[in-house]
């Protein structure tokens, strides 16, 4: 599974990037994913399900030990093209089928 998270960390500072935006930054820049944006207002970031939860555990971790107040936070699957009714009406043909066997 492929996710992409996009965040923000407050507060805001448009002279001087804060401590917790600078951890932000080298965190998710430094990680094992496949693409990274950073910019003022957001930033985004895409890998496998495992380094970007990793990520977003240091990145929650550590930005908030060094005075972020906020931090705003989506988490999407990408790139999952399974259908999941399919995967329920499977379940439930499975399950039907096992209470027939008994």
């Amino acid at each position: 599974m492929r996710l992409r998270v996009e965040f923000t960390t407050e507060p805001f500072d448009l002279d001087e990037a804060p401590a917790h935006a600078l951890v932000a930054r080298e965190i998710v820049q430094s990680a094992e994913l496949d693409a990274v944006d950073v910019g003022p207002f957001g930033n985004t970031a895409e890998g496998g399900a495992e380094a970007v939860l990793t990520t977003v555990d240091a990145l929650l971790r550590r930005s908030l030990a060094v005075g972020a107040t906020r931090i705003s936070l989506q988490v999407n699957v990408i790139g999952d093209t399974r259908d999941t009714r399919d995967t329920r009406a499977a379940g439930t043909a499975d399950i039907a089928a096992a209470e027939d066997v008994r």
